[in-house]
This record gives C-alpha cells, sequence and structure tokens, in this order.
C-alpha cells in the first residue's frame, strides 16, 4: 500500500496524544506520540513504537527506562513542541514542569495520566522499535479533558 494513503487511513482514527521522554536533566529527549497501549495489567506493562530515527530510541536503549506522558487539551502546544525538528533534545523541555519518579526518566507535570516505565523488551519491526515498559510509578488526574489526534490535528473532544 502507498504510504501516504496509509497515513490518511490512519489518521481517521482517533487516538491519545502522548509525550515519550528519557533522559536525565541536561541530556533528555522525548517526542509525541499516538503509538502506545496498555499491554498487561499484571504486571502493569504498556507498549510504545519507536522510530529508529528518533532522537528518543538510542536513550530508551541505553537509559532502559521511559515515561509515558498522555496529554490533557491544554497540552497541544506541548505536544506541537515534541513533535516538530525546529526543537530537539533539551531544548524540548521546561524544567519548571517535569520530575523525576522511580526510575529516573523525566515525568510531565499537569498531564491526564503519567507512567513511569522500566524497558523490559524490545521488538524492531521495520523502521520501528515496539519497546515494552513495565510501570514502575503513574499517577493521573481525573477531572482533565484529554488531547487527541484526529484526521491530522490535536483536538479535545468536545
Amino acid at each position: 500500500m502507498d504510504q501516504a494513503k496509509f497515513r490518511n487511513l490512519m489518521r481517521q482514527q482517533a487516538g491519545a496524544v502522548t509525550i515519550i521522554a528519557v533522559g536525565k536533566p541536561g541530556a533528555r529527549t522525548g517526542l509525541t506520540a499516538t503509538a502506545m497501549c496498555s499491554l498487561t495489567d499484571s504486571p502493569p506493562m504498556v507498549l510504545i513504537c519507536v522510530n529508529r530515527k528518533a532522537s528518543a530510541h538510542a536513550p530508551i536503549r541505553e537509559e532502559r527506562c521511559f515515561s509515558v506522558n498522555i496529554l490533557a487539551k491544554p497540552q497541544d502546544e506541548l505536544a506541537r513542541r515534541f513533535s516538530t525538528k525546529k526543537l530537539e533534545g533539551e531544548a524540548r523541555f521546561d524544567a519548571d514542569d517535569w520530575e523525576i519518579l522511580a526510575t529516573g526518566a523525566p515525568v510531565l507535570k499537569g498531564t491526564i495520566a503519567s507512567l513511569d516505565c522500566e524497558l523490559v523488551a524490545e521488538h524492531e519491526v521495520e523502521t520501528h522499535s515496539i519497546f515494552i515498559g513495565r510501570v514502575r510509578e503513574g499517577r493521573f488526574a481525573e477531572t482533565a479533558e484529554p488531547l487527541v489526534y484526529f484526521r491530522g490535528e490535536f483536538k479535545g473532544l468536545a
């Protein structure tokens, strides 16, 4: 199938917008992603799909941890910041917006939910790696409205 047609097909599925983040302060990086899902609740695990060309790919392998930060509607600017090539690495992070939980991965404040994950497995498929993370710590806010990606745009549910 043609790559452009496939992308258009996949844009018809609304998806939660996340920021995947990795690294210690001063050497952090991350990306905006919708390719994330829960895998099992016993033990608690998620999987993420990351392009091998992404700046976060090698650090996830090296650090053996990452965070998955499910964005709230007001965080659409952050979604854009972490998806652009104009800013990379540490330049995408505002120091006051991030904290460290169990694994040492950067975790975004003010999200709908954040999962602090230890890397337990990796599978390579064509251009991407599927990283499986065991959730070591997490938190959520019940009242926040989610940010979704639909038809090439970031939107709220309303």
